[in-house]
């Protein structure tokens, strides 16, 4: 009785919580509404594990940028180590491998490679005879080695001018080993292990395949993976938003630095088409900031390290990117807003460096527009979004962006169905609560997910858990914005929820403009558009 009595309270107090914040609506936007988004994610930002086939033609497709790998003498059975993370000369001498015997790749060629080590420095070796040391700032023709590969992940180690490596009685590594190896018990072979192989994104992708054929795995992708039709399904799901994630090399299309792709800034014009077509609004999300904002792939980072925060040259560069998105898209009656930066790692940018940014980003967006939703993403990790609160950024069409997702955390492993949607409706829909009525910024949900870690869940389960969501979510005075449009893993790809019925969005006032058949109908013209399979013809 008094555990019904509890519910039937929490229930009046959301519902009564709901009902009010309702009444904000956001600028822009039909119907008095808020934004009901979708993500077009691994789009013009790669991201692997979205789409892994993008990958699978690249030779030697498990030696990415970013890979994590050690060596292990065959004669010896000792690691190759960089003591101290470098700074000195490397040995081959260790029993047991922790990060000094770890080694980033960074990919030259299919079998050239340069080798960096736990603290940065790369190893070294010039001509015929050299000791391997770990003492180079930065990469040149001198740290470039060659390694041939058998089928059984034993390699040779040469360098570009065809002398091999080989561990010497004192346990180093020389560059004199006489003649070509072969593949028996020799001081010239190496058993190479790949520790991690996680980095799959824009600067993977480039790099593995080289310029030329990125270039035509991009354009396929890019003309094929988001389309006109995707604009129209999200329409007649009620979807007035997506959310847009960019690269900072969009800015310098169509000829971006290496190893970047050009062809960016002309797919996300045609979404802004698409999307005016269709009376749906975008949001551009700068995704990916020189250097990395948070080392992860979606960033573009290409060794997992974070170099944005401690350059003020990329910071520069990314408003510079800012400026030219702004510039470009300010007047669009398709812009609903940009976003300045996404997922900011908390351990690794500060608020010293983060708080100017953003409010320089800010200020640069008004230069160009007073009406357009400037959006700052919450960091990720060990922080708490009210700090954003706190900073006095902004107080006129000022978002913060939250991500929400039952996962990427030890603490939702073993949670159950009703733990979850437990977790949604008390943590986070307090946290809604309490941001709404903090006098500051407007709340937005991102980013979400109808996908947990419960691995016996039920259809009626995840239909449940993704109600549970999207209650507590439509109360954020901004909106949400699913994450994404489309995924190979069926949970994570809207379409596929929504066409199975997994997730349930609930009635949508679009839908009248679409017959019985799903077909639009013959009398519909949206915002004076005529829809054709090649271009955009105003009406008469």
């Amino acid at each position: 009785m008094e555990l019904g009595f509890s519910k039937w309270v929490l229930a009046f107090a959301l519902s009564s919580w709901l009902l009010f914040s309702r009444a904000h609506s956001v600028e822009g936007l039909r119907g008095n509404s808020k934004v009901r988004g979708v993500n077009l994610g691994g789009w013009l930002v790669i991201e692997g594990w979205i789409k892994p086939s993008l990958f699978d033609a690249i030779p030697n497709g498990d030696m990415l940028d970013g890979t994590e790998i050690r060596f292990k003498s065959v004669s010896s059975h000792k690691y190759l180590s960089a003591e101290n993370g470098g700074g000195m000369g490397v040995t081959v001498d260790k029993d047991v491998a922790f990060s000094w015997e770890t080694f980033k790749l960074w990919r030259v060629s299919a079998s050239e490679f340069q080798l960096r080590t736990s603290q940065g420095y790369f190893l070294t070796c010039y001509g015929e005879g050299c000791s391997v040391s770990a003492t180079a700032n930065s990469p040149s023709e001198g740290e470039i080695f060659y390694i041939e590969r058998n089928n059984n992940n034993q390699v040779h180690i040469k360098l570009i001018t065809g002398a091999y490596l080989q561990v010497t009685v004192g346990n180093l590594m020389t560059a004199d080993y006489p003649g070509k190896p072969g593949w028996d018990d020799n001081a010239a072979t190496f058993e190479m292990m790949i520790v991690a192989n996680d980095l799959h994104g824009d600067y993977q992708l480039a790099n593995g395949y080289g310029h030329h054929q990125a270039k035509e795995v991009l354009k396929k992708h890019r003309n094929s993976f988001i389309t006109m039709d995707d604009f129209k399904f999200l329409y007649r799901h009620g979807i007035n938003t997506v959310r847009i994630p960019v690269g900072w090399w969009i800015a310098f299309d169509p000829d971006p630095p290496a190893p970047f792709i050009g062809g960016c800034l002309k797919a996300l014009d045609n979404a802004f088409s698409w999307a005016q077509a269709y009376n749906i609004k975008c949001i551009i999300d700068l995704h990916a900031a020189p250097g990395s904002q948070n080392g992860a792939e979606h960033s573009a980072s290409r060794d997992g390290t974070t170099g944005w925060p401690t350059s003020p040259e990329y910071v520069s560069k990314t408003l510079d990117v800012i400026d030219f998105l702004a510039s470009r898209y300010a007047t669009h009656p398709a812009l609903l807003g940009i976003e300045l930066l996404n997922e900011p790692s908390a351990s690794l940018v500060p608020m010293e460096v983060l708080v100017p940014y953003y409010k320089q980003g800010y200020d640069i967006v008004r230069k160009h527009s007073t009406t357009a939703y400037v959006i700052i993403c919450q960091r990720i990790g060990n922080a708490d979004p009210i700090e954003l609160y706190h900073a006095n950024i902004s107080s006129h069409n000022l978002v913060v962006d939250l991500h929400y997702y039952n996962l990427f955390d030890a603490y939702f492993v073993n949670m159950s169905t009703v733990d979850n949607i437990d977790f949604v409706h008390k943590s986070r829909g307090a946290q809604l609560q309490a941001l709404n009525s903090a006098n500051g910024p407007l709340v937005f949900v991102g980013e979400w997910v109808n996908e947990w870690d419960v691995a016996t869940a039920s259809q009626t389960d995840y239909q449940e858990f993704g109600r549970a969501q999207l209650e507590v979510y439509n109360a954020a005075s901004f909106g949400w914005s699913y994450w994404t449009l489309k995924n190979d893993r069926k949970h994570w790809d809207f379409e596929w929820n929504i066409r199975n019925n997994y997730l349930q969005l609930g009635n949508s006032t679009n839908r009248n403009i679409y017959d019985k058949d799903h077909n639009r109908r013959a009398d519909y013209r949206p915002w004076r558009y005529l829809l054709n399979e090649r271009d955009f013809l105003r009406s008469n």
